[in-house]
């Protein structure tokens, strides 16, 4: 039997040179951070994950050192105890099916299911850029093969200058693109920075510019309400033949759980990265499934994540899409890729898995040395 003898959380950053202003947060970022979990068992083998910061995991060793890997749904009860009392340490479950995988000589899309060995992606874009230069990045997305593109409207006062700029902003893209490319839109407003004290849309609000995406044929309308207006959310459900979408930042299973019963949300947005990790988000998959609801996750993470919900998601779901972050210069693969010794290549707008045990991943270990706060 094999059992964990070591996990290691080490925390790294990589300076941006121009910076990465994301339409959520309005201030340039001048460094991406990421944290690397290792777990190793007694045969040498090495698990990953990467995601949230591991906040409140120091100390709590022992509850899997001498424990066989395996056992995820052990380990996954143990993490939602710590994700109650302390943080989000999800990273954990996405390292444990690495190595499970490494164990069993199996990747993981394949442990969870088998249903694909690939997934669709969307372009996810992260700048605020002028409409014509989002028009000029719509069409850099079709002749790379994408079947779709997310719109980032503002999330303050910071941004374009309002909802009106941004649907400008979308208008450019259509007119330029026409039906060639499904979009989509992040409407940013179902949680702030710290910082950001603007207040989100109202329901009115919301509803106009749901009207708005409707005239434009826009395929979802994510986070349009503040989080916690489940039922503002399914209003505007009703409201628009726009889906509704969200759920990124939920941080409890049983809140999804919820959103589900109500068929509050169109689409889920669960991020294995932030809540439940693999084991508690293809619980999701399948309670989605059979109530009718769409599940794609939310993937705006370092290429670790990004393979984690892949393998999910081709494994377990059958999403149309996945989120791919990608929004060139500011926002490339291989920025978006550092921990890895190789960043992610889409082939035409596929993301292929392989069949390398577990989640795939290779780290580049220079570049991780380099990198360590």
């Amino acid at each position: 039997m094999s059992k964990i003898v070591s996990i290691e959380i080490t925390h790294h950053r990589l300076p941006l040179d121009p910076a990465f202003k994301a339409s959520w947060d309005g201030r340039p970022r001048k460094h991406f951070d990421a944290t690397i979990v290792r777990v190793r068992d007694d045969e040498g083998r090495e698990g990953i994950g990467s995601g949230d910061l591991m906040k409140g995991f120091e100390g709590h060793e022992d509850l899997f050192i001498g424990q066989d890997p395996r056992h995820l749904e052990r380990h996954y009860e143990v993490l939602s105890h710590i994700n109650f009392h302390y943080g989000r340490c999800w990273p954990m479950d996405l390292a444990l099916w690495d190595l499970s995988g490494k164990i069993t000589g199996e990747p993981v899309w394949r442990m969870l299911g088998g249903r694909a060995s690939r997934v669709r992606l969307y372009a996810s874009s992260g700048v605020l850029r002028e409409p014509s230069a989002m028009a000029d990045q719509a069409e850099r997305y079709i002749d790379e093969g994408f079947p779709a593109m997310k719109v980032r409207f503002s999330s303050s006062s910071g941004g374009r200058g309002g909802w009106r700029e941004d649907v400008k902003a979308l208008e450019a893209i259509r007119a330029r693109v026409g039906d060639r490319l499904e979009l989509m839109v992040d409407c940013n407003q179902g949680w702030r920075m710290p910082w950001d004290t603007t207040l989100p849309w109202t329901f009115k609000d919301a509803l106009a510019v749901a009207r708005e995406l409707e005239r434009l044929g826009v395929y979802w309308m994510e986070e349009p309400l503040y989080r916690s207006d489940r039922k503002g959310m399914k209003e505007l459900k009703q409201a628009t033949s726009i889906r509704i979408v969200g759920g990124e930042m939920t941080r409890e299973l049983y809140e999804f759980r919820d959103i589900i019963e109500e068929r509050a949300f169109d689409v889920i947005q669960p991020d294995v990265a932030l809540v439940g990790g693999i084991t508690g988000c293809r619980r999701l998959a399948y309670q989605a499934r059979e109530a009718g609801v769409q599940f794609t996750p939310h993937s705006w993470t370092n290429g670790i994540g990004v393979l984690a919900n892949a393998h999910l998601t081709a494994g377990v779901a059958d999403a149309a899409w996945l989120e791919y972050p990608y929004d060139n210069p500011e926002w490339s693969e291989t920025r978006r890729d550092y921990p890895m010794a190789s960043p992610l290549k889409h082939e035409a707008g596929w993301l292929d898995l392989g069949t390398a045990p577990g989640l795939g991943i290779v780290l580049d270990e220079e570049r991780l040395k380099a990198t360590r706060i």
